[in-house]
């Protein structure tokens, strides 16, 4: 008996120090009733990166790039200040405050004009200055059918219905947590000589408790996201839409440089064949009928050339409408580039106009309303959630001793205490992002408004250029071609001094041909600057 006694306290030290450390290798897994889960790089709103660009209003970005946010860190990206235990992808989904340094950038990307072979006609265009074939793309049908095909904007509006997502997202509730244990297991068994206990066993859920309202927040945070995002996605069709006006205004200045190209190879081989009927005359010198040879031959190039240009923007013209490219050069254009209506309202009303209804300030607009509600959110976050427990089941082990084994139920209450940690840092801000986004909003209103201002004046500009064209400027250079015409058929000139005439009056009619080409261009621009389509 003496010496189980004494095995027994030589043992106990033993039993104690192996409990010791299996309690501290237990205690992270499972700390009494109270478990806390942990899960890496939770899903929340505006996490990822956006093809439409950086979201409008979200708090926790930054302009500089010495100071990123975190997205795998803890809950709303800090480290150390207490959070709450629940899941982080149901305790409040996070917006972006990552930005992808030296990234892609998915904004439209904005066109430059083709460069267009420059060169004349014998005669002035048409009046109206139609190009392309009765029937054909129209500048309507071409947006309509961009709208429909472009595979930019197709992958653009995927971003609507992932924005219907992350608000679905942040509408979710916490999950509760089930957790069962066992307490007060001896090694070996209790009794007399062992005596502990008793054995217990717990099944228990806890529940959290949005005591604040943070989960209506973040709703109406991403709800507040989804309005910017479909703002933003309507500034990138305006954006599109302006390079097919680019593209489109292309081939029209293509084509008409093409019939140009071949009004003149015409012209110019009839002079050629009057030059050589001449020549077997003996009017002329072979020296003279090489010149004209010369320019007939350059004639044929610039035609080839005229030729390679329609072609190229064409084909481009294809890729934005996604056209297949072996039927890219059956497209056709049916447009008109003369066209000298007037604006109809003045700048100070296309001004006002565009700060209406241009889609990227309104993207700001609601990016304001949207950085309110990351405030509020930041306000809703000071207090972190309750946690409810219901433990129905807790069993006492008593059979050791020969007792009957109770069962009992408990319940508890766990709360924050916001003494130090009151989301103060986050608060100030979203506070300040509110202050910023609207200063960057009164920046974007000034450079619409001198935006709208530029392009109007170079509608008024280019039309004045048009009409200065058609009423002085083509008149008299006809007047010197004609006369020059008059003295070679007349015999008082050489066929050169008449192609010198032609060819300051060919410089006449390519620079109208820039001058309607420009005219086109800056009503188009003037409707991109607008927002709206004022001008046909």
């Amino acid at each position: 008996m003496d010496d189980r006694n004494s095995i027994g306290c030589r043992m106990r030290p033993r039993a104690w120090i192996a409990s010791f450390l299996l309690l501290g290798l237990l205690a992270p897994a499972a700390r009494g009733q109270g478990p806390t889960v942990d899960v890496d790089n939770p899903p929340g709103i505006g996490r990822g990166t956006s093809k439409l660009g950086d979201a409008v209003g979200a708090a926790g970005t930054s302009r500089f790039s010495n100071t990123p946010g975190t997205q795998d860190g803890p809950i709303s990206g800090r480290v150390g200040p207490s959070v709450s235990r629940a899941p982080a992808s149901a305790t409040g989904p996070s917006t972006n405050v990552q930005r992808r340094e030296g990234g892609p950038n998915f904004k439209i990307r904005q066109l430059p004009a083709a460069d267009i072979p420059s060169y004349g006609d014998l005669e002035l265009p048409s009046q109206s200055v139609a190009v392309g074939v009765p029937g054909g793309l129209t500048i309507d049908s071409a947006i309509e059918l961009m709208i429909q095909q472009n595979l930019g904007i197709m992958a653009l509006k995927y971003e609507l219905p992932m924005a219907d997502a992350d608000i679905l997202t942040a509408s979710l509730r916490a999950n509760p947590i089930f957790y069962a244990d066992s307490q007060l297991v001896p090694y070996g068994r209790y009794g007399r000589a062992n005596p502990g206990g008793q054995t217990q066993y717990d099944v228990n859920i806890t529940h959290p408790l949005d005591v604040n309202h943070k989960r209506k927040a973040r709703t109406e945070v991403a709800r507040a996201a989804k309005r910017t995002v479909e703002a933003q996605f309507q500034d990138a069709v305006r954006q599109q839409i302006d390079n097919l006006y680019t593209l489109y205004v292309d081939v029209a200045s293509a084509e008409l440089t093409r019939s140009f190209s071949q009004a003149y190879l015409k012209g110019i081989t009839d002079i050629l064949n009057v030059t050589r009927r001449l020549y077997d005359e003996k009017q002329y010198t072979e020296s003279q009928v090489d010149q004209v040879a010369t320019q007939s031959e350059q004639a044929k190039i610039q035609l080839r050339e005229a030729e390679v240009a329609v072609t190229r923007a064409t084909k481009a013209l294809a890729q934005i409408l996604n056209v297949p490219r072996t039927d890219a050069m059956r497209i056709r254009i049916d447009t008109k580039l003369r066209d000298l209506s007037s604006s109809p309202q003045g700048e100070e009303e296309l001004i006002q106009t565009s700060l209406e209804n241009r889609p990227d300030l309104i993207a700001y607009k609601l990016g304001v309303d949207r950085a309110k509600n990351e405030f509020l959110l930041a306000k809703k976050e000071r207090l972190s959630d309750f946690y409810l427990l219901a433990q129905p089941y807790t069993l006492q082990d008593n059979r050791p001793f020969g007792l009957k084994s109770p069962m009992s139920w408990a319940v508890g209450l766990t709360a924050p205490m916001p003494i130090y940690n009151r989301n103060q840092g986050n608060i100030e801000r979203a506070r300040l992002n509110i202050t910023q986004t609207g200063i960057e909003l009164a920046d974007l209103e000034r450079r619409i408004s001198d935006e709208v201002a530029d392009a109007h004046r170079e509608f008024e500009t280019s039309r004045q250029a048009v009409v200065d064209f058609e009423q002085e400027v083509l008149p008299t250079a006809r007047r010197v071609k004609n006369a020059a015409y008059n003295s070679w058929k007349g015999g008082k000139t050489s066929v050169i001094e008449f192609l010198d005439a032609q060819k300051d009056f060919n410089e006449r009619v390519r620079a109208y041909r820039d001058a309607l080409v420009r005219h086109r261009r800056a009503m188009l621009d003037l409707n991109t600057a607008v927002g709206r389509r004022i001008l046909p």
